[in-house]
């Protein structure tokens, strides 16, 4: 049996050998700079294959991969802080959800262009929070987040931006961030699953994309150490807004 049996009817094996190279692609730009993934995949794969399947896709993906950190970033978090912010999440999370299910793919497409384009303007900025702590604002900054993880599985600049700015020890802000996203990708994975959004395709295809995301990964962080943390940042930088602009669906009759 060929590769091409085990594919959900609605993809061809062009698609998913795209898709696995998107995802080769994002897991090396997270693995030698520590971001950027969902940023990169998401407007590219959107562009293949149908928002809601890529987005169930990346969820899975990412759920699985970050479920063994949850324990360390359990003990070392300062639980009680991130926990408000969580419940902005679970506000958000539900929200982008729906708009994901409801809305046709092109709108999605472009909804997510823009909020990668707006998002990488605020990576750029180098923004971080540093004024005083707000419950109204945490969970304000949860629920952003928690809209942009529903919609397009793209909720990490927000999230990075506020704790890194806070000041807490960096090993505490990022165990607060991991605790942050297990919550968040528990609540998307229940709203996915509720509005039918995680099928048998998604899980068939997070089998095949998945491994190929974990070696981008792996060969992304052996490159990590042969240049400055600048020049890396540098570099995923550029691959967002080469995804933002070949995922604009204006040029799918260039592109595609």
């Amino acid at each position: 049996m060929s590769l091409a049996d085990f594919l959900p009817k609605d993809v061809s094996l062009t698609i998913a050998m795209a898709l696995c190279a998107i995802a080769f692609v994002s897991g090396t730009a997270r693995g030698f700079s520590g971001f950027g993934s969902a940023l990169i995949f998401m407007p590219l794969a959107s562009s293949v294959a149908a928002p809601r399947l890529v987005a169930a896709l990346l969820l899975v993906i990412d759920f699985i991969a970050a479920a063994p950190l949850l324990p360390d970033a359990w003990r070392k978090a300062d639980r009680r802080a991130t926990a408000v912010i969580v419940l902005g999440a679970l506000i958000g999370v539900p929200v982008g959800t729906y708009f994901l299910s409801v809305l046709e793919p092109v709108t999605t497409r472009w909804i997510i262009s823009c909020f990668v384009a707006a998002l990488l303007l605020l990576l750029l900025s180098g923004w971080r929070y540093r004024g005083k702590d707000h419950a109204w604002l945490s969970v304000g900054i949860g629920s952003l987040s928690g809209f942009c993880s529903g919609l397009a599985q793209t909720g990490g600049p927000p999230i990075v931006g506020y704790w890194l700015g806070r000041p807490v020890a960096p090993i505490v802000a990022r165990a607060n961030i991991l605790l942050y996203f297990g919550a968040s990708d528990f609540f998307s994975m229940v709203s996915y699953a509720t509005t039918g959004l995680i099928s048998r395709e998604s899980l068939v295809l997070s089998v095949i994309v998945g491994p190929v995301y974990a070696i981008g990964v792996t060969f992304g962080a052996s490159l990590f150490g042969r240049a400055s943390e600048k020049v890396f940042r540098g570099i995923c930088y550029v691959l967002i807004a080469m995804a933002v602009v070949a995922g604009l669906p204006v040029l799918d009759g260039v592109l595609r």
